[in-house]
């Protein structure tokens, strides 16, 4: 399996039904592979396709070669030009923007609104900043690991959370008067963070759940209906993928700071091994083939 789905570059040769594309443009484009005729694509829903792929991935239902190599062929429509002040460095991360912007589009997120982040990686930053664009009155992110509050900090966010350090509800609960928050972003994954989103929601909010790591989560049904609490899944992005061109480019979404280190493609096995050891404060590291 080739991996790699958050990617930029040249174009090199097109097929002959190619529409609006030269040779040299420079592109990005969408991880989702969806067909653009299913009853979902037509109705721009395109992370739902019936039959979409996602570039780089091996789970058997959307398995489809990736970006870690010199050349990745994609089809023309989920590809878009980009500014020539944008690098390619800060285009590989429209990707997990525009999951971030989806994220947060799932909500009603308003001015005056309180939001919480619960898990500070790249994707739950990313819900930071759309939040921001969207006007959330005061923005708290959680996360267990003080480097990824402090980027927190430094891309926004009123009030940061170490659940380690001090207890999650009743902090939140203190910064909203004992009322909750109006919208909760689960961004980890995990059964006991879901219910985490769950104990500092206010009556009548919102949890949105983009984590995925463990497969089930318990939760009282009661709560759910007595409390009227409005649960929504949010996968990959529908179309803000082309808005987020505009706001990175501009500088409204500032994707520098996320980027820890670039390297050759060739090093890749080796930034891996950084990860996975987890030494070093690390977000985003970026090939270049």
């Amino acid at each position: 399996m080739i991996m790699g789905h958050e990617a930029a570059g040249i174009i090199e040769n097109m097929g002959k039904n190619v529409k609006d594309f030269e040779r040299g443009d420079r592109v990005c484009f969408d991880s989702t592979v969806y067909c653009n005729r299913c009853e979902p694509c037509q109705k721009g829903y395109y992370n739902r396709c019936e039959s979409r792929q996602v570039l780089g991935v091996s789970t058997p239902d959307f398995k489809r070669q990736g970006a870690f190599a010199e050349y990745v062929a994609v089809p023309w429509w989920i590809a878009s030009k980009i500014p020539d002040h944008l690098s390619f460095t800060h285009a590989s991360l429209l990707e997990p923007t525009s999951i971030g912007m989806h994220a947060a589009n799932r909500a009603p997120v308003s001015a005056n609104d309180t939001v919480v982040i619960i898990g500070a990686g790249t994707i739950g930053l990313f819900i930071l900043r759309a939040s921001r664009l969207k006007g959330a009155g005061k923005v708290i992110v959680s996360d267990i690991n003080e480097f990824r509050l402090d980027a927190a900090k430094k891309l926004g966010a009123d009030v940061v959370v170490n659940p380690v350090k001090s207890d999650l509800k009743e902090t939140i609960f203190g910064e909203t008067k004992n009322k909750g928050v109006d919208v909760t972003f689960e961004a980890v994954g995990y059964a006991k963070t879901f219910q985490d989103a769950i104990s500092v929601t206010k009556t009548g909010g919102h949890i949105i759940a983009v984590g995925n790591l463990e497969k089930t989560a318990e939760f009282n049904l009661q709560e759910l209906v007595a409390r009227e609490l409005t649960f929504r899944g949010s996968y990959a992005s529908s179309g803000e993928f082309r808005d987020c061109i505009e706001l990175v480019a501009s500088g409204k979404i500032n994707v520098e700071p996320l980027i820890s280190d670039v390297l050759p493609l060739e090093d890749g096995p080796r930034a891996f091994d950084r990860l996975l050891k987890a030494e070093e404060n690390l977000l985003k590291i970026v090939l270049e083939p």
